[in-house]
C-alpha cells in the first residue's frame, strides 16, 4: 500500500521545479493602502467615509473612490452645506487632496469654517512613551520566541489613523495648524476669468460649467490621481471634490427658474463628464443640488440618474412638522433615493424608510424614525389627535396599524 502523499510541504527542489501545492491564497485585485480608506466586504472597492459615521452605515460602509454621491438641499440649505463640510473636514484629518468649487461663498472662508474633529478621537503625534532609567539585565527582559527576534518593529498605527470616520464639534471650527497642513484647491466662480477660446458656441454644455470640468481635470492630472495613466508614480492619495449648489442661478443656469431652460442638457452634459474622470482617478466627489426649485421633473430624474448614490434631506424648519409632537426629537427626514450596486447593471433600491436625521452639538446623526409612546396621562386630547393623524405619514413603514386613528401601543 502506498503511503498518501502530503502536498502543501515541498522541498527546495520541488519548489524550484513548479511543484503545485494544495495551500493556495486566494488573490483578489490589489487596492492601494491610503489612509482613511478600507476595502469593503461585499465588493472590494475602496471606501472613503463621508464624514458621518451613521450615513456611512446607510450606504454600505462608506463613499466608493470614483463614485459621485449627490444630495438634495434643503430648504434653506442649512444641513446640506452642514455634510459637504463632514465630507471635506474628514478629507483635511486623514490627509487627503481636498477641492471645492462655489458659485456663492468664497471656498476659504468655508474651509475655516469647518467643524473641528473631536480632541479625544485624535490622540497627539510623537508621543514618546516614559522609560525609567536604571540598570538592566537580560534577566528582566522579556524573553520571545527564537523565530520571532530577527524580525523588524513595526510602528503602531495610530487611532486618527486607524479610524473610519470621525465625529465633530459644530461649535468649534478646525484649527488653523490642519487647515496649513491640507493641500487644499478651490474653485470660486466669480474670480474665474475664462481663457479666449474656452467656450463653444455649438457645445450644450454652459461656460460656467466648462471652466469647472477643465478646474477639476487639471487638479486631477496635476495632483497624480489620473489612475489611468501608468507613469505617474509616488504616494497615492485620495482627492475629494466638493461643488455646492450646482444648478442653482449663480452658476449661469436657468433650470431653477424656467420649466423649459434654454439649454435643458448642460448639468446633465457636465455630470457625465465628471463621471468619466471620477471612474478613472482615485477620486470622490459630492455635489449639493437644489432640486426644490427645478421645476422640469424630467431634468431632475435625468441628473438622479446619472449619480451613483442620490439622498435627500427634508428639514423641519418653516414647516408645519416643527411644531408636531411626532417629529420634537428631529430635526428633518432623510431621504435614500438611490444607493449604487457597484459592478452591477442595474443599481440598488434602499429597503431602509423613514429615517430621519438631528443635530447635536458634536454630532450628525440618522436614525429610523420611531414614534413616541403616548403612554402619559398629562398628553393634551389635541395633541393626541396630532399623533393620531401623523401616523398616517408612517403606515407604510409601520404596518398597517398604522392607518387610522388608532396609536401604536410600543
Amino acid at each position: 500500500m502506498a503511503a498518501p502523499v502530503v502536498r502543501g510541504v515541498s522541498d527546495g527542489a520541488a519548489a524550484a521545479a513548479g511543484a503545485e501545492t494544495s495551500f493556495r491564497r486566494k488573490v483578489r485585485g490589489k487596492l492601494p493602502a491610503i489612509r482613511g480608506t478600507r476595502p469593503s466586504v461585499h465588493n472590494g472597492q475602496l471606501l472613503v467615509s463621508t464624514g458621518v459615521p451613521s450615513l456611512d452605515h446607510i450606504l454600505g460602509g462608506g463613499l466608493a473612490v470614483g463614485t459621485l454621491l449627490l444630495i438634495e438641499e434643503d430648504t434653506y440649505s442649512t444641513y446640506s452645506n452642514l455634510l459637504l463640510k463632514y465630507f471635506l473636514g474628514e478629507g483635511i484629518i486623514n490627509g487627503h487632496e481636498v477641492f471645492l468649487a462655489s458659485a456663492s461663498d468664497i471656498p476659504q472662508k468655508i474651509f475655516k469654517d469647518l467643524p473641528a474633529p473631536l480632541t479625544d478621537e485624535i490622540p497627539a503625534q510623537n508621543v514618546k512613551p516614559d522609560v525609567t532609567e536604571g540598570p538592566t539585565s537580560t534577566e528582566d527582559t522579556m524573553k520571545i520566541a527564537w523565530r520571532y527576534q530577527n524580525l523588524p518593529k513595526l510602528e503602531s498605527v495610530s487611532l486618527s489613523s486607524a479610524r473610519f470616520g470621525h465625529y465633530y464639534d459644530i461649535s468649534k471650527t478646525i484649527s488653523p495648524d490642519m487647515l496649513q497642513s491640507a493641500k487644499m484647491h478651490s474653485f470660486y466662480l466669480p474670480d474665474v476669468i475664462p481663457p479666449d477660446g474656452l467656450f463653444d458656441p455649438s457645445s450644450e454644455m454652459s461656460r460656467d460649467y466648462r471652466q469647472l470640468l477643465n478646474s477639476i481635470q487639471r487638479v486631477i492630472h496635476q495632483g497624480g490621481f489620473d489612475g489611468s495613466n501608468p507613469q505617474q508614480k509616488g504616494q497615492k492619495n485620495i482627492l475629494r471634490l466638493g461643488v455646492q449648489s450646482l444648478g442653482s442661478v449663480l452658476w449661469g443656469d436657468d433650470i431653477c427658474t424656467h420649466e423649459r431652460p434654454h439649454n435643458v442638457h448642460s448639468l446633465t452634459r457636465f455630470l457625465y463628464a465628471l463621471r468619466g474622470l471620477l471612474r478613472s482617478s482615485l477620486s470622490v466627489c459630492v455635489i449639493t443640488v437644489p432640486s426644490h426649485l427645478i421645476q422640469n421633473k424630467a431634468i431632475i430624474a435625468r441628473v438622479k440618474n446619472l449619480s451613483d448614490t442620490v439622498v435627500g434631506l427634508e428639514s423641519f424648519i418653516g414647516s408645519e412638522r416643527e411644531s408636531n409632537p411626532l417629529y420634537k426629537d428631529y430635526h428633518g427626514l432623510f431621504l435614500v433615493h438611490k444607493i449604487p450596486r457597484l459592478n452591477s447593471l442595474i443599481s440598488d433600491v434602499s429597503d431602509t424608510k423613514d429615517l430621519a436625521f438631528k443635530l447635536k452639538r458634536k454630532m450628525f446623526s440618522i436614525e429610523r424614525l420611531h414614534l413616541p409612546p403616548d403612554l402619559s396621562d398629562t398628553v393634551s386630547r389635541s395633541s393626541k389627535q396630532d399623533l393620531a393623524g401623523s401616523t398616517k405619514l408612517l403606515s407604510s413603514g409601520c404596518g398597517s396599524a398604522a392607518a387610522g386613528k388608532k396609536h401604536l401601543d410600543f
